[in-house]
């Protein structure tokens, strides 16, 4: 049994379980979680769950090894920054990496951000993006501006914008989707259930693992792409919610899932997309609204859209795009 102290409070769980089993493998630690076999404060708990000071967490015996192997470092990199201060870092994440190391991944971008500045004494993310989607992350430089911005995350008064093209022309009357999602787990190896990829999907509100969900979405630009005949829909997409795969499971429930996805795309379709130049899905974080967490200010951040979508669109859907100013809701 670990009790949380206050300067683990605010952490992810499976971050704070990482530095109390070290030897023990990342998988392991998430295989645990997902079994149920660890509980914060007697409930069932997901490995993104964050915790606070008091908590209680139980865990199975866990064997650690006695003479780990030796993990590889992360390599330092540096990232596009959009802002930093004495409180914060607000960074560009390219597509194709994610913000941080376990189930199978090494390392992320706070790992090669901290091998990138070693006399840092704080760096935690402040939020999540998914591996294939670029755009703003946050990253506090200190505990009290971690808490502060999740705080403003889980209570919602912050303002999360992405760009997302998406297969077929989008219903002008659809602006908001409002469906509980779930997730769930794939078949693994030889078919063992729950040990495989992860999902999400829509359920009905009574469904026992629904979470709310609300997605807000403005269309920005009807087109096709150069050398395809099949329509596309460029949207502004904001969400209410922060839940995983939230915009790509909710834009493909309502029959347009987004172009390049290749969880919840058409594998066909993704292929055609790719020999055409688009090699990935095409998501991507635009504008974050905050308050500062030191100074109260009202912070309105923005990342260009990547050359690698941007080129794809015409030039008329890439002039769409500055024309809308930050106030500019869906």
């Amino acid at each position: 049994m670990l009790t949380v102290d206050a300067e683990s409070a605010g952490q992810r769980l499976d971050n704070f379980l990482f530095r109390h089993l070290k030897g023990v493998p990342k998988t392991h630690v998430y295989r645990i979680i997902r079994s149920g076999e660890v509980r914060l404060n007697k409930g069932r708990v997901q490995a993104d769950s964050r915790i606070e000071a008091g908590d209680t967490v139980r865990l199975p015996p866990v064997r650690v090894s006695a003479a780990p192997a030796a993990a590889v470092p992360a390599p330092a990199r540096s990232f596009d920054l959009l802002l930093e201060d004495d409180a914060l870092i607000a960074l560009d994440k390219p597509a194709g990496t994610a913000v941080h190391g376990g189930s199978g991944v090494s390392f992320g971008v706070i790992e090669q951000l901290r091998a990138a500045r070693p006399a840092a004494r704080f760096l935690e993310l402040v939020h999540r993006l998914d591996r294939e989607t670029s755009g703003v992350l946050l990253v506090a430089k200190k505990r009290s501006a971690l808490t502060a911005l999740q705080a403003q995350f889980k209570s919602r008064e912050t303002g999360k914008t992405y760009l997302a093209l998406v297969e077929g022309d989008w219903p002008a009357r659809l602006k908001v989707l409002d469906a509980p999602l779930a997730r769930y787990l794939l078949p693994g190896k030889d078919g063992q259930a729950g040990e495989g990829e992860r999902r999400v999907k829509v359920v009905d509100k009574d469904h026992p693992d629904a979470m709310r969900a609300v997605t807000l979405v403005r269309v920005l630009a009807r087109l096709t792409l150069a050398g395809d005949a099949a329509p596309v829909t460029l949207l502004a997409v904001t969400i209410k919610t922060g839940r995983t795969h939230q915009i790509r499971v909710h834009l493909a429930s309502a029959g347009h899932p987004i172009a390049g996805d290749d969880k919840y795309g058409d594998f066909e379709r993704r292929r055609a997309l790719a020999r055409l130049g688009l090699r990935r899905m095409f998501l991507h974080a635009w504008r974050l609204r905050f308050t500062h967490p030191a100074t109260g200010e009202a912070m309105a951040l923005q990342a260009p859209l990547p050359p690698e979508l941007a080129d794809l669109l015409p030039a008329a859907a890439r002039a769409t795009l500055d024309t809308h100013d930050h106030n500019d809701k869906p």
